[in-house]
């Protein structure tokens, strides 16, 4: 525990270093540029096709009938862009966290390296397609795990729940890998993440929750879906930041464990002393 408080405020100190919040912003200006072309083209196609479907539906077009008949008018015409805002959210979740592993994670390793463990030697464990199939590999899973937890999200506490669980176990193997894939070896990696799994898998989970956030940022600003493509822009950021304390604090906890496991490895093992010859 007290590892990884201690990578926690480490995390939370470099977050504020200048180095660290420009390369914030090349996911940001790549992801949020990619989401507000997607938004200003494809925005009112997609919500009319979406209303239409849903209109198309016996059971949908029955509810809201029957909501424009209680007064809910305004509520039918925001379901359409809130159903497109559902689906668009894990897309972008996972944009930004594969942004976040590709673009700064070797940039913020290098940074804590250099600062914290400048004798630490790069045993190079894992290639740059090595870690891109790992991150999609297991990208693959957390959107299949997502879809196959879709009935749980109408339960009201799991859907608090589910999602960032889901997030958190995505963080916690695409994170720790990166974070070793350049300075421990194949067996050292595997070493960790296996013995550390539990502590790796709480940063994750709160990392996840952390991540679970700028969700709201939706739920307050309901009515203002008009302003969605904007929205996307400022989650894309929230979620960059997120991911990118997230890259630190993995990056503390991971190196040090690392470090101290190389420690106890080059401690020779002691010799047994040999019995002197009788006088």
């Amino acid at each position: 525990m007290s590892q990884l408080l201690d990578a926690f405020w480490r995390a939370a100190a470099y977050c504020l270093h200048p180095r660290v919040i420009a390369l914030s912003l090349a996911p940001l200006l790549l992801a949020g540029g990619l989401t507000l072309a997607i938004g200003w083209f494809f925005w009112e196609p997609a919500v009319a096709g979406v209303r239409a479907t849903l209109e198309s539906l016996a059971l949908i077009g029955t509810l809201l009938n029957w909501l424009e008949a209680l007064g809910g008018a305004g509520l039918r015409a925001m379901i359409a862009p809130l159903v497109i805002v559902a689906l668009a959210l894990p897309v972008v979740v996972v944009l930004s966290l594969l942004m976040v592993a590709l673009l700064m994670v070797p940039a913020l390793v290098s940074l804590v390296v250099r600062r914290r463990f400048a004798g630490l030697e790069a045993r190079r464990g894992a290639s740059v397609w090595q870690s891109l199939a790992w991150s999609l590999g297991c990208t693959l899973a957390a959107l299949l795990a997502l879809a196959l937890s879709v009935p749980l999200w109408f339960v009201p506490p799991l859907v608090l729940i589910v999602p960032p669980l889901i997030w958190g176990w995505l963080t916690y193997r695409v994170m720790a890998y990166d974070v070793l894939a350049e300075h421990a070896s194949a067996d050292e990696r595997r070493t960790l993440m296996r013995e550390l799994h539990w502590p790796l898998l709480a940063i994750g989970v709160v990392c996840g929750f952390l991540g679970a956030a700028p969700t709201l940022l939706w739920a307050v600003s309901a009515a203002a879906l008009i302003f969605a493509p904007l929205l996307v822009l400022v989650s894309v950021w929230l979620y960059t930041l997120v991911f990118a304390f997230a890259a630190l604090w993995f990056t503390h906890f991971a190196l040090a464990a690392l470090h101290k496991l190389r420690g106890l490895a080059a401690v020779p093992p002691i010799q047994p002393v040999e019995a002197l010859p009788p006088p």
